[in-house]
């Protein structure tokens, strides 16, 4: 038999061409698709506002308005979660 994309002689019972690798006949399965990159937030996006909400209640104190910088760790801290959660459903 010969090979149908490069035409050289192969053996009838070849399942690829050992000259140019193609298979002889057509596969049963259909290789599955990759999934698309860049599909949700990067991790960093979720680590960032925790690191920075620890900061911000490492020196809340410090500063002259505790309570608000409590409040800003917080937000910080709920968002950095969210994106966090949004990546794992989006891993799924």
């Amino acid at each position: 038999m010969k090979c149908r994309n490069c035409g050289t002689e192969i053996a009838d019972k070849a399942i690829v061409c050992y000259r140019c690798g193609v298979g002889t006949t057509e596969p049963l399965r259909k290789p599955a698709p990759l999934p698309a990159s860049g599909g949700g937030p990067p991790l960093w996006a979720g680590i960032l506002p925790l690191l920075l909400s620890l900061a911000a209640l490492a020196g809340a104190e410090a500063s002259g308005y505790p309570r608000e910088a409590d409040i800003g760790a917080v937000v910080l801290g709920a968002i950095g979660i969210l994106v966090l959660i949004a990546r794992v459903i989006r891993r799924r």
